[in-house]
């Protein structure tokens, strides 16, 4: 069991506790445990089986301790099985629409009898929710908005989840007897922020043992199918996993086949066709004369026909992936860019972008200590950032009004810079700056006085209420905070929690052209569940010359290490060092930031 089902399971009890009622403290605790579990970097089976005492890590009692070992020995928790059978089974869904939370479940259940999704969007559509109290027109209105964004995003994974997944399952693959060769393909190589399913293929000689190894995987909860070259299994995550076996002459066509996107393998045809070649999984084929392409038949230009197979045509390429770009007259195109969002044209140019790595980063810009909500102090938070060898870092607690998470006063906040000013002096080599995440309040105002904005080195603003403000009020109300003059981020822009709050709505063209007028950064918030900005944002970020910073948002020391996920987001929007902020040294980091 990997530590996102531990997390998960720890999770579900608290959600089932809340909405019996139990003491908020006691559900803190778990959700607590879970945070711990998920954001570890050692496995906690692992952790488990070297018996390690678990009490020494945060929010890990002897009891939570107790429910890990359970979890990892025997797959299953007896207290969150009864916790289970005490309330319908569908309840706990409710909780992954918008705008529901235990104690609105707990009151729909009670009242009306509602334990369904379908049941609910049934009586959301009828007006029955207006019989209860604090349900009016306009939150059945944001409860049906809630549940088609649940709907559209059932079945995918965060990216984050499914490494903790496939991660062990391919250095699982990687010990298969007589295997040469494993790598992962699909929307998971070209690092998409959900997933569906995992493509996985392998080179081998003798495919047998190879598949046998496969099934047999610990983590296997059904097998789907297991032939002679694929196979089709489901982990007890609900992740489909597909193996493909192949030819070593095959493997780098099957690799760009199956990596996609299907519109980018579109293109990548067209351009073979034009050549007189067939591309495919198997390889690139010169077509004979005799033999007419997909367009020579007459089918829809396009269309992914059912392939010809590796007998159709003479083999030219297929080892390498370069090659199959090579013998349509490209260079190799990393996974990142493989959406045809302009990458053919770019390659084509000679012009693909030099993308940005994780080793050009040298500091970030938003973390959070135990001055707020956040599990380490300042000086761990620094020592935690030598250790990465950042030359910066910026501690930025919550402002007084993000009251539960412990938002800080001007008084507190002014202490806190005396703690600032006492860590900066027992470490060299590092410079602290000091910044707060504002909140951007209702009006466009900033939940901070202009005094203490003056003396912080880091101004960062962002929206943490009232998401569901009509879209021209919400992009006037951030207009409005960006055009303060002391503000110099746009921290986490869209609000959005992947899989289970969707974006804000609001002009995202207005605002990018004020920030790239008024010289404000837009973030990219590094944790895997917000990744926000999105891909085409960014591009359009990149586009118009706006200033972006990739930060984690960490609220503990292993936080600071979800900065590579930012990273290979920001691959996906085509940006390389020369467009993010904290990739530049201190002092020109500090001249490039809006004054």
């Amino acid at each position: 069991m990997e530590n996102v089902e531990i997390a998960r399971i720890l999770d579900e009890l608290g959600d089932v506790l809340e909405i019996q009622g139990e003491n908020p403290f006691r559900v803190r605790a778990y959700r607590n445990a879970a945070r711990t579990v998920r954001g570890h970097g050692t496995p906690f089976r692992k952790l488990v089986e070297e018996g390690a005492d678990l009490t020494g890590l945060p929010g890990i009692g002897k009891e939570m301790a107790a429910h890990i070992r359970e979890l990892v020995e025997t797959g299953k928790l007896g207290r969150h099985e009864e916790a289970l059978r005490s309330i319908p089974p569908e309840l706990l869904e409710f909780l992954r629409i918008p705008g529901l939370g235990p104690k609105r479940a707990k009151q729909l259940w009670e009242e009306l009898g509602i334990t369904t999704v379908a049941a609910l969007q049934e009586a959301c559509e009828q007006g029955r929710l207006s019989r209860l109290k604090g349900f009016g027109e306009k939150i059945q209105k944001n409860i049906l908005e809630g549940i088609e964004s649940y709907r559209s995003q059932q079945g995918r994974f965060k990216l984050s989840d499914a490494d903790q997944y496939v991660l062990p399952l391919k250095a699982y693959m990687e010990k298969a007897p007589g295997v040469e060769r494993i790598e992962v393909a699909g929307s998971y190589r070209r690092r998409k922020e959900t997933v569906g399913d995992i493509d996985i293929l392998a080179v081998a000689r003798e495919a047998g043992p190879i598949m046998e190894h496969f099934v047999s995987y610990p983590g296997v909860a059904k097998v789907q199918s297991a032939g002679d070259t694929r196979g089709t299994v489901f982990l007890g995550s609900g992740l489909q996993v597909d193996l493909r076996i192949l030819p070593r002459e095959s493997f780098g066509a099957a690799l760009a086949y199956f990596t996609g996107s299907k519109e980018h393998n579109i293109r990548i045809r067209r351009l073979a066709i034009d050549r007189g070649l067939r591309v495919s999984e198997y390889g690139v084929f010169r077509v004979d004369k005799g033999e007419k392409t997909a367009r020579g038949r007459g089918r829809k230009e396009g269309k992914d026909e059912a392939d010809p197979g590796p007998s159709s045509g003479r083999f030219v390429a297929g080892r390498e992936e370069s090659e199959v770009y090579k013998a349509v007259g490209l260079p190799w195109i990393p996974p990142e860019l493989r959406e045809d969002r302009g990458e053919i044209e770019a390659a084509q140019q000679n012009a693909l972008p030099h993308l940005i790595e994780l080793r050009d980063l040298r500091g970030d810009l938003q973390m959070h200590s135990t001055w707020s909500d956040g599990q380490n102090t300042i000086e761990e938070m620094v020592v935690a950032c030598k250790a990465r060898n950042y030359e910066y870092l910026a501690i930025t607690d919550h402002s007084k009004a993000v009251s539960v998470a412990g938002g800080l006063d001007a008084e507190r906040l002014r202490k806190q810079w005396k703690e600032i000013e006492k860590v900066a002096e027992r470490h060299e080599g590092i410079r602290i700056l000091k910044g707060m995440e504002i909140d951007i309040l209702s009006d466009g105002s900033l939940d901070l006085e202009d005094a203490l904005l003056e003396k912080l080195d880091i101004v960062l603003v962002a929206v943490h209420s009232k998401f569901n403000l009509p879209p021209a009020q919400q992009t006037e109300r951030i207009l409005k905070a960006l055009q303060h003059p002391r503000v110099q981020i746009f921290g986490h822009p869209t609000g959005r929690i992947l899989n289970r709050r969707g974006p804000i709505a609001f002009d995202m063209d207005e605002v990018l052209s004020c920030a790239a007028e008024l010289g404000v950064a837009m973030e990219l918030n590094a944790h895997p569940d917000r990744l926000d900005l999105m891909d085409l944002h960014l591009m359009e970020a990149r586009r118009r010359g706006v200033k972006v910073v990739i930060n984690t948002d960490a609220h503990r020391i292993e936080d600071l290490d979800l900065i590579r996920y930012g990273v290979e987001q920001a691959r996906r929007g085509w940006l390389g060092r020369e467009h993010v902020l904290n990739t530049l040294p201190l002092g020109a980091f500090l001249k490039a930031l809006r004054q």
